[in-house]
């Protein structure tokens, strides 16, 4: 006789092991090693779940399961409402190849109705789900990180070339609060490489236009514009609310003045900067900065260069001109490490030097290393303020 779904059940929960819900929130209580898998659907998980579970709805079990669960050898508990889907996951899990799962029996229903610990995800709206779909989609973004995006605050130095595809990308992927630092307005000139600018609002403060052109991408981010130079006297005030810098400007002075106050403050910086033809992107974490986000602390501006060019072997472009699509490419990539700051993924640039070359189509990776002298980041700083960085740079 063909097989019934009874006996597909039955079967099921006769060759899987099945753990009770006070043995599972003992082993909880105790911290024993375990990945908990909830296979509902995800409706259900957005009613409240089990502290800590990874949510994997059961007709994407095949589809997604290696990807966010990749160690086969790992304990899993599985649980749905009732003990009906967890058993059937459990089946598919090991014919993948897993060797350590066993069901939570009866399920997550009556795990609520005894009172043990709920959480509740993100509560994102439908439009946000939709509007984020493909970020939601990775496990190292899922709904958790999206919200974590959505309550970032990133400030931009500069809304000029690096700033404007740097601005565009992280308001796309839904960091909540962007602070854009910027005194100049739109010139013709800029439209050749400054794509959040347009010809309509040539004339218009960068900031008010950047604000224009976020909002049509995406309302759900919050930009503040500071139409001010970046000084001394301002920049404890302006980096003070947010999480990352990522710094576009194209001076020396302006550039030590951003590398001191990140130091001082705890600040990790996205450095981009272009020239010509070629572009280098590195991300700057401090010792204060590395110790809050749990990271490595890396080398600092400073260490990368102690002091700057002289004038003439340092043109800016409006001197020596910039191919437009470069700016572009390093604004990108500074978004990137931004985001990946923010979730706390992947590796970062700290201590290495990316750099481009447009016209060989070469990326090169260059390793830098803290200077032990420095007299920012160094055991034995001998700037422990800010300085005069007008004349700093006019010496060099």
């Amino acid at each position: 006789m063909p097989t019934t779904y009874s006996d597909l059940i039955a079967q099921a929960r006769k060759n899987t092991k099945e753990v009770s819900l006070d043995a599972l929130k003992k082993r909880l209580e105790t911290r024993e090693p375990l990945t908990l898998l909830d296979v509902r659907e995800k409706d259900e998980y957005r009613a409240g779940f089990i502290p800590g579970a990874v949510s994997i709805p059961r007709g994407f079990l095949e589809i997604q399961v290696e990807a966010k669960l990749p160690d086969k050898n790992a304990k899993i508990v599985a649980y749905c409402a009732g003990g009906t889907r967890s058993a059937l996951a459990a089946v598919t899990l090991a014919n993948l190849g897993y060797t350590n799962v066993e069901t939570a029996n009866p399920g997550f229903t009556r795990w609520k109705d005894l009172g043990y610990p709920v959480d509740l995800p993100p509560q994102l709206t439908d439009a946000q789900r939709e509007r984020y779909s493909r970020h939601i989609l990775l496990p190292e973004v899922g709904e958790i990180g999206q919200a974590k995006l959505l309550k970032s605050k990133v400030l931009l130095l500069g809304a000029g070339g690096l700033g404007s595809p740097a601005a565009l990308y992280l308001a796309a992927a839904g960091v909540g609060t962007l602070g854009i630092v910027d005194l100049d307005s739109v010139d013709a000139s800029n439209l050749q490489r400054q794509i959040l600018h347009a010809t309509s609002r040539i004339g218009m403060p960068k900031v008010e236009s950047a604000t224009k052109a976020i909002a049509e991408l995406n309302p759900d981010v919050k930009v503040i514009g500071h139409r001010e130079r970046l000084t001394s006297e301002n920049v404890d005030r302006l980096f003070a609310d947010y999480e990352v810098i990522v710094d576009g400007t194209d001076n020396f002075p302006t550039r030590y003045l951003v590398n001191d106050a990140s130091v001082f403050l705890g600040k990790p910086v996205v450095h981009g900067s272009i020239f010509r033809f070629d572009g280098q992107v590195t991300t700057f974490v401090g010792d204060k900065a590395a110790k809050k986000l749990g990271l490595e602390a890396g080398p600092c501006y400073r260490c990368l260069y102690p002091e700057p060019p002289p004038p003439h072997l340092a043109p800016s472009c409006q001197e020596a001109g910039v191919l437009g699509i470069l700016c572009g490419i390093i604004g990108t990539l500074q978004a990137t490490e931004a985001i990946k700051l923010l979730l706390g993924q992947g590796a970062l640039l700290t201590g290495r030097l990316l750099a481009y070359d447009s016209l060989k189509m070469k990326f090169r990776e260059l390793r830098l290393r803290r200077d032990p002298a420095c007299p920012v980041c160094g055991p034995k700083p001998t700037i422990t303020k800010y300085i005069d960085y007008e004349g700093f740079c006019s010496i060099g």
